[in-house]
């Protein structure tokens, strides 16, 4: 099969050229579309549920909406846990789903049971879905500062104007405010003025919540029109553009309240009205002073780089109808760490390129051979994003493309470059007893095609093995498969690639790019230097294996003894003890390497700090955000 694979892509080499061309577009385009973040999201799969119950302690919250809430819960298909938390006039929990239930289908499966929950809840107390945002959603914060504005303003103008333009964004899940004081339009009541006018608190009460309200009149037709009719008893709705907050205050003040004995009570006659902040839970702090802001969620499966550049473009409208002097600074983007994640896998993509491509000038002395390679290399990692983006969108498996997936491609590179250089030197070596010193020329497709099976089917085997060695990964669960998996994904797509390459791409280049005069091994002075010292040396050490059994004995211990496991070191120096004496002669050729191999780990062991571990590579964003926590 592989053979006549082979026979085909020689023989029919400008169609297979043309549908690497294809191939190369669709990872293109795939690189475009896929969405790229830096930081794995190694959190379990959560639907987080919300609910606010004003004025109530943490007690109260815990026994009238917590507990009642995490019970209904508690039953759902697909739900590993639940986990909650009460607090001053809000509860939080935490649904944990199993790997078998996607999020979706669990933010459906919790939507419809709160539905049925929420009616054995107190009056008010309606329960909602969190955001549908990743762990690591927190894509954007930015501060509103200037124009002379105090905290409140600030905060108005970030709740009421800002907020809901960022919102609307595409791909943005949700956008919280942080920091300043909400604006609210306080009522104190004087508990004096009620007992002296005669009027409880109550309905006082009554009457504001009354007060606040538009009443619709129907129509009257008067000849050939008609005029609407409609009562407006909104607070603040006579007040001129820019008057809005007194003329609430001053409708507040006349709301009139039944006294006893028909008396009608003014709302200002009985309590003082004035606008004030409102409480708060926390503060937002910038370069060492108060800041008023905001943080963007970005909705799970979204591209973050695509929807941090329509951020900054809907900041940019924004900008041009806030007040005078008033601006919208950010101080954290996620951008430049995943640019910097990008940039560090396509360097090492055109290192590689490089290096392999001078490699083999170096070697073979041939400039057009290098091309192969050239081409052969990022065709392979765009090929490994098109088919990431195509099971993505047959909804097959989701790969997500971050620091750990990235690092899968830039690991193999290794791998995907050998195949096209054992195949190209191959080629190179029939050609050159073919024609000589003859310049090869003409349809060299007859010679290149037996050179070509000759290895192909070892190299597509070889990249099989090395494809099923990495199925132990798949297999990982929780935190360790979230973290490994994409890099097993990724390496393996690349190496399915580069497998297909090798048999198809490879030797129809091969036939176009291997021509002209072609040098022996011996004509380079790197080769034939490595050949005089290999060979005499490979002649002793396999009369003489000893040597080579205490070196690589020696070698295992150096390397084994920065782990810190002395039970793994201890082994290491048993088998290579046994090795060096099952292949030394003389009871002398026995006893020194083994002392030198004891003197070794000894040294080795004594000398060498343990290497530090860490479960997740440590990115530094080059800035520093705090988040304190003080007791009530």
């Amino acid at each position: 099969m592989i053979d006549r694979i082979i026979a085909f892509s020689i023989r029919r080499r400008w169609l297979v050229v043309l549908a690497s061309v294809a191939l190369a577009a669709l990872g293109l385009l795939a690189i475009r579309e896929t969405p790229v973040d830096a930081i794995p999201d190694l959190s379990e799969d959560v639907v987080i549920v919300f609910a606010e119950w004003p004025g109530h302690g943490p007690r109260e919250v815990e026994d009238q909406v917590t507990y009642p809430l995490s019970l209904e819960l508690q039953g759902l298909r697909g739900v590993r846990s639940v986990r909650s938390s009460s607090d001053f006039h809000y509860s939080l929990i935490h649904v944990i789903l199993d790997e078998s239930t996607t999020v979706a289908e669990g933010r459906r499966l919790v939507a419809g049971r709160l539905a049925v929950a929420g009616a054995g809840l107190p009056p008010g107390v309606v329960p909602r879905l969190g955001p549908d945002s990743p762990a690591t959603g927190q894509i954007f914060w930015y501060a509103v500062e200037g124009g002379g504005l105090d905290a409140g303003r600030l905060r108005s103008l970030q709740d009421w104007s800002i907020r809901p333009q960022l919102a609307s964004v595409r791909g943005v899940a949700e956008v919280a405010s942080v920091g300043g004081f909400p604006v609210e339009y306080q009522v104190s009541v004087v508990p004096y003025r009620l007992q002296a006018r005669g009027v409880t608190m109550a309905e006082v009460l009554g009457a504001i919540s009354r007060s606040n309200a538009t009443v619709g009149g129907q129509s009257v037709q008067a000849g050939n029109a008609e005029f609407v009719v409609r009562g407006s008893g909104r607070l603040g709705a006579s007040a001129d553009v820019g008057d809005a907050s007194r003329a609430i205050v001053r409708d507040l003040e006349n709301i009139l309240v039944p006294g006893p004995g028909g008396q009608a009570v003014r709302v200002g006659d009985v309590a003082n009205v004035a606008v004030g902040p409102g409480p708060r839970r926390g503060s937002l702090e910038k370069d060492g002073g108060e800041a008023v802001g905001g943080v963007i969620l970005m909705a799970s499966g979204e591209n973050p780089l695509e929807v941090t550049r329509r951020i900054k473009a809907r900041l940019h409208e924004i900008s041009a109808g806030l007040p005078s002097g008033v601006s919208i600074v950010p101080f954290y983007d996620r951008t430049p760490l995943i640019e910097g994640a990008i940039g560090t896998v396509v360097g090492t993509v055109a290192e590689a390129i490089v290096t392999a491509a001078a490699c083999v000038l170096v070697v073979l002395l041939h400039v057009r051979t290098t091309f192969i390679v050239a081409i052969t290399l990022p065709l392979s990692v765009l090929g490994s994003f098109a088919i990431m983006a195509g099971l993505r969108r047959l909804g097959v498996v989701d790969v997500q493309a971050n620091v750990m997936s990235l690092a899968g491609i830039a690991i193999s590179i290794g791998v995907l470059v050998d195949s096209s250089v054992v195949m190209a030197e191959n080629a190179m070596h029939r050609l050159r007893r073919h024609f000589g010193d003859d310049p090869a020329r003409g349809d060299v497709r007859a010679v290149v095609l037996p050179a070509c099976v000759e290895v192909g089917r070892p190299i597509f085997f070889s990249v099989v093995i090395m494809l099923l060695s990495f199925l132990p990964v798949f297999a990982l669960g929780g935190i360790e498969g979230k973290m490994f998996r994409p890099l097993a994904f990724t390496k393996t797509f690349a190496l399915l690639v580069v497998s297909g390459l090798a048999i198809t791409l490879v030797p129809a280049l091969c036939t176009i790019f291997i021509r002209g005069r072609l040098r022996p091994e011996s004509a380079s002075p790197i080769v034939r230097g490595v050949i005089e010292v290999y060979r005499p040396t490979l002649a002793f050490l396999l009369d003489r294996p000893a040597p080579l059994a205490f070196v690589l004995g020696a070698t295992f211990l150096v390397g084994f003894a920065p782990v810190g496991s002395r039970p793994l070191l201890l082994a290491t120096l048993f088998l290579a003890v046994v090795a060096a004496w099952m292949t030394a002669r003389g009871l002398a050729g026995r006893i020194v390497p083994t002392l030198g191999l004891v003197l070794v780990a000894l040294i080795a062991e004594s000398s060498m700090v343990p290497i530090g571990r860490e479960f997740l590579t440590p990115l530094d964003e080059g800035m520093v955000m705090d988040m304190p926590i003080t007791v009530p």
